[in-house]
């Protein structure tokens, strides 16, 4: 039977932590600001940004938030960006993605100072990784790699396999596993025989965005597996949204040494990575 890996507990501990540093930094004179962006009112978006000011509040940390109409142009965002980069109180700078369509999202990304990109989205911060320089790391791949290592997994040595290859998710979690020293295969839809190449892994990483496609046939006995994706797949008799993972969770349960649920695994390590990265950023900001 799978041990459990419960990100909600997780991601608080974690957040403790971060509470802890912050009045640290508060104590000796220096404040930590997140600047949060969202264009339009994407309903799930704003679920994500409403978590993102909460966990500020909770950690200490200051936000701005700038609710900005769909019809917004793709000149104001740049100059509100612009705005904020030359801004020395604020640390972070955050745009909800997506934005509206009539918006270039890899220009947005591209605007915001990489010494702010907490999301870890700027090429100069992809770039860094790459190279194993000092920067911001994705927050979901990143959570993914805390939710293993305080698990009590080790992955060092390990064979690891990321089915998927997003540039958000799929490509930094292999350059994160490959920096524990793990052996990282990157699997994906034009992978030959893909439940061969699944079944060597120790642990398995899935980031497919297709739901419950990976069952125990994928499943080496006693991997680590760890579900990255979420859907929605109904709604109960009260209006309760039905969610599940890119995992048959049900099915690998009893196969896995561990595994992720969802929701209420990687979900909540999203947003403590971030916050991680906001409290990161006075140090970075000081190279």
């Amino acid at each position: 039977m799978a041990q459990i890996i419960d990100g909600k507990v997780i991601s608080n501990q974690i957040k403790d932590e971060l509470k802890a540093k912050v009045k640290e930094y508060k104590d000796n004179g220096t404040e930590i600001c997140l600047a949060v962006i969202q264009v339009g009112n994407d309903p799930a978006s704003s679920v994500y940004v409403g978590n993102k000011k909460r966990a500020c509040e909770y950690i200490g940390i200051k936000s701005l938030a700038y609710e900005l109409p769909e019809e917004t142009t793709e000149e104001e965002l740049i100059n509100l960006i612009e705005q904020l980069n030359n801004r020395t109180d604020v640390n972070g700078i955050l745009v909800q993605l997506p934005v509206p369509k009539h918006i270039d999202e890899d220009k947005i990304i591209k605007t915001i100072n990489p010494l702010k990109d907490v999301d870890g989205f700027h090429p100069h911060s992809v770039g860094a990784l790459s190279i194993g320089q000092k920067g911001f790391v994705s927050c979901t791949p990143a959570g993914v790699i805390e939710l293993i290592k305080r698990s009590g997994y080790d992955i060092a040595g390990k064979e690891c396999v990321v089915i998927g290859r997003s540039n958000i998710v799929g490509k930094p979690m292999s350059m994160l596993l490959l920096r524990e020293n793990g052996t990282v295969t990157i699997a994906h839809s034009k992978t030959a025989d893909l439940k061969a190449v699944a079944k060597r892994a120790d642990i398995l990483v899935v980031a497919v965005g297709k739901p419950k496609m990976i069952t125990a046939e994928y499943v080496k006995e006693g991997a680590v597996v760890i579900d990255v994706g979420i859907h929605r797949i109904g709604t109960t008799d009260s209006g309760k949204n039905i969610l599940c993972g890119d995992v048959d969770y049900d099915d690998v349960f009893e196969k896995a040494a561990a595994i992720t649920p969802v929701p209420g695994g990687v979900g909540p390590m999203t947003i403590a990575m971030l916050m991680k990265n906001c409290v990161d950023s006075v140090e970075i900001q000081k190279q």
